[in-house]
């Protein structure tokens, strides 16, 4: 039975235990895809990452990204925390600025930025976003309720698929009470990952509340406590209307809290329209496995 490094990550958390937690395979060569699956399964937590050998000359670290349910393309906390510890772990130069990850999604840019106490934040450009047509499906009438009257939901991919609603008012994002079994029969008829609300809030330290929502399925997690895909799917989505918060094409968005966490996703907007999407990252538990 081989042993590997396994790592435990919180991701896009200011301190342990504010934000999503992450596992970490370091050492993944020679497992196969039932392997993969059966240990994030048993973990249970929203994602965990495997780094296996490179396809692509052009990478520097590649990673394949599981839910206890299925495997993603791509996922935001698990691609931001997978850059930290290829750092953290002497995968990669432990002073290198900038990094390729390769994924399902294919070659992704990382940037590093360290702070003065020697921190990392990473920040990662995710894939373009696409539209995906409506199936003919109703959306359950608690959604209908919560969205905003000027905005329908539409359903978009940048490799997980999100129903994206923006809800009438950041209360009743917070205040939304979830029919989990509506929500995953809903995007279970329509090959959605999840759903994703949000709204503007002018919080201490955040301009955007978000929730995600995917009891199906494809990942079955009733409500993910921060999810970076959403996030930047919500960031394309405010580009799109002309509602960015800031000129600049940044701001922060806030997601976890009805959850007991605090978790904070930091979203860029270039002028080519990619979207960026960043974090800190805590390391919670550093060890080995035998699976």
């Amino acid at each position: 039975m081989a042993t590997r490094r396994y790592l435990q990550l919180d991701v896009f958390a200011a301190r342990a235990g504010t934000g999503n937690p992450l596992g970490v395979v370091l050492d993944a060569d020679g497992m196969d895809t039932a392997s993969m699956q059966a240990l994030a399964a048993w973990l249970n937590l929203s994602e965990t990452v495997f780094f296996v050998p490179m396809q692509d000359p052009a990478a520097d670290y590649r990673i394949r990204i599981f839910t206890p349910g299925s495997e993603l393309p791509f996922a935001g906390h698990p691609s931001v925390g997978a850059a930290w510890a290829a750092l953290d772990a002497g995968l990669v130069d432990a002073d290198a600025r900038a990094l390729v990850q390769e994924c399902g999604a294919g070659l992704l840019p990382v940037r590093v930025e360290k702070t003065a106490d020697g921190k990392r934040t990473i920040e990662l450009c995710t894939p373009r976003r696409q539209a995906l047509s409506t199936p003919p499906v109703a959306i359950p009438a608690s959604l209908q309720a919560l969205a905003a009257a000027d905005a329908a939901p539409v359903l978009w991919s940048n490799g997980p698929a999100w129903w994206l609603l923006r809800a009438n008012s950041a209360g009743a994002v917070r205040a939304f009470a979830p029919d989990f079994a509506a929500i995953a029969a809903f995007t279970n008829a329509t090959d959605a990952t999840g759903l994703v609300i949000f709204a503007p809030e002018a919080g201490a330290g955040h301009d955007v509340v978000v929730r995600a929502f995917c009891p199906g399925d494809a990942v079955n997690v009733p409500e993910d406590p921060v999810t970076g895909s959403a996030n930047a799917l919500v960031a394309a989505w405010l580009a799109a209307h002309a509602a960015l918060p800031h000129a600049d094409g940044r701001y922060v968005a806030s997601q976890g809290r009805e959850l007991g966490r605090d978790g904070r996703v930091q979203l860029r907007v270039d002028a080519d329209g990619d979207v960026w999407l960043g974090g800190e990252v805590q390391p919670v538990i550093r060890g080995s496995l035998d699976w």
